[in-house]
């Protein structure tokens, strides 16, 4: 078998070495190279690749219909969106994914967005640089605070349990409740959940039904002076809804690490320039501890699907 690595999975060379040590040394050819997103590019590295591995960047019908010889598509990230699962399923290409890598990671940076927007850390640092004091920007602690979980599943339950943790009330929306959560989720529609949360957390995928889940008439449900945080995925937001609400100063703050795009971002964005918007550039998933079980899973993924037995099951 010919596996092609299109994308850094973000771990040492070293540590990578040693994970494609036992695929070598059973007559597999393990081919890497960087990131390059041109589908032209792709197809010219993956062309005669029985397995692909990617990570965050778009894979596209193109690049799947022209390799010839694919079998499986390992992807090195909980979502799927930016794979064109259309394409692999009319070819009979299987695909996994690596979930439950980032469930820490990704909750411990909601917390701190949560906390730095309520504390106003972005402010009160930059008025200590300039030499000036925290006057009239005394922040807020978590604790007592109502915080609404849109997408209860691992990560959004990890999340809400190190809220718990800090004396929140935790409200939770999701499609399927199994009644194996938490007792602590209070479970409600999602117009309740906006309407009651001081913080609105969202963790649910990018689907056709999510697709602009939070627009303007869901914001202006929400409770006036709410804080919005967005760690799922970028398109589940109006982004220009989102920013005239926070330049307004309906909503108090909002952070997000997720774009439509990924970044580099155009400089224009609106959520580049809305008020009290703490933004970073997809970094939820990624801290060294996230990277390495990343990468143990998806090769993982590679020895089971040769042996037959396939996890982590997309298609």
């Amino acid at each position: 078998m010919k596996i092609v690595l299109l994308e850094s999975l973000g771990i040492s060379e070293s540590s990578l070495q040693r994970h494609i040590a036992p695929l070598t040394e059973a007559g597999h050819e393990f081919k890497a190279y960087p990131k390059n997103t041109d589908p032209a590019v792709q197809i010219e590295e993956a062309k005669d690749a029985d397995i692909i591995m990617i990570a965050n960047m778009p894979l596209r019908a193109e690049v799947i219909n022209s390799c010839s010889k694919l079998k499986y598509i390992d992807v090195a990230f909980t979502g799927v969106d930016h794979v064109d699962l259309e394409a692999a399923r009319a070819k009979g290409i299987q695909v996994s994914n690596a979930a439950g890598y980032s469930t820490q990671s990704v909750a411990e940076l909601t917390l701190c967005m949560m906390i730095s927007l309520l504390r106003n850390v972005p402010q009160v640092s930059e008025r200590c640089r300039e030499g000036r004091t925290k006057d009239d920007l005394v922040g807020c602690e978590l604790r007592g605070k109502t915080v609404g979980i849109v997408g209860a599943g691992a990560i959004g339950t990890r999340t809400a349990e190190l809220c718990h943790a800090f004396g929140c009330t935790i409200l939770g929306n999701k499609r399927h409740v199994t009644g194996n959560e938490p007792s602590f989720i209070h479970f409600v529609t999602l117009d309740e959940l906006l309407e009651q949360s001081d913080i609105v957390s969202l963790h649910c995928p990018l689907t056709p039904e999510t697709h602009h889940l939070i627009n303007a008439e869901r914001i202006s449900k929400m409770k006036q002076g709410a804080y919005l945080i967005n760690t799922a995925r970028g398109g589940v937001i109006d982004s220009e809804a989102l920013a005239q609400a926070l330049n307004e100063g309906y909503l108090s703050g909002a952070g997000i690490d997720v774009f439509e795009n990924e970044p580099p971002l155009n400089t224009n964005h609106p959520l580049l320039h809305s008020k009290n918007t703490i933004v970073t550039p997809h970094i939820a998933f990624a801290s060294a501890e996230s990277m390495e079980a990343r990468a143990e899973i998806v090769f993982q993924n590679i020895k089971t699907w040769l042996e037959g037995k396939q996890q982590n099951i997309i298609l």
